[in-house]
């Protein structure tokens, strides 16, 4: 992907994440691959509705710093997911109301209840609480990224994908489970059945 390119599109995600509410100041991540061994991450302690495309911090896999800025304190994670997932090209973490509402009360997501949670997300696992910027919280991470959405408990969420908007797909359809789940209670998942001929039309 070209880089201004990039930058550009990163920067209008990050706005729409804001004006959505999704994401607030200066909170959360979000990244692009741009090659093989490249990738651009949002600066540390900005906030996302403001940030433009020449913010951005540019990085190699390895992570070393490539331009001017300092990349987000949890740089590293998005950095193990680019590394194990070779069709990954985007990632979004962020603390959507919802979704870290869940999250602080301990409870799981569940994405069975209704087609789109399953076309879209998948099982969703929940990240045991690590702080922010940790080794552990890598590592934890890592451990559950082969899952298109997580939640990180008392923290906030997690999306992968294909292309930045497919991430973003994946943040908004989150929290729209999270809100569901909370104004609906415990109601029944989609027959097994269903979950299972939805799963195969996502392959």
């Amino acid at each position: 992907m070209n880089e201004m390119y990039a930058r550009e599109r990163l920067a209008e995600i990050c706005k729409l994440l804001y004006d959505r509410k999704i994401t607030v100041s200066a909170g959360g991540n979000m990244s692009v691959r741009i090659n093989e061994s490249e990738v651009l991450i949002t600066p540390s302690g900005v906030n996302k509705g403001f940030l433009k495309p020449e913010d951005m911090v540019k990085l190699s896999l390895d992570g070393r710093v490539l331009s001017g800025g300092k990349p987000s304190i949890e740089h590293r994670f998005h950095l193990a997911l680019y590394r194990m997932n070779p069709e990954t090209n985007a990632i979004v973490h962020c603390h959507p109301l919802y979704c870290t509402a869940l999250a602080v009360a301990g409870k799981d997501i569940r994405c069975n209840i209704t087609p789109e949670g399953v076309l879209l997300l998948g099982g969703v696992p929940t990240i045991p609480y690590f702080t922010p910027g940790s080794e552990e919280l890598v590592e934890a991470v890592a451990k559950e990224g082969h899952a298109m959405a997580m939640i990180m408990a008392k923290h906030g969420a997690l999306t992968q994908g294909r292309t930045l908007v497919e991430a973003y797909n994946r943040m908004e359809e989150l929290e729209l489970q999270a809100h569901l789940q909370m104004l609906v209670g415990d109601v029944e998942d989609l027959p097994a059945e269903e979950i299972a001929k939805l799963s195969e039309m996502r392959k």
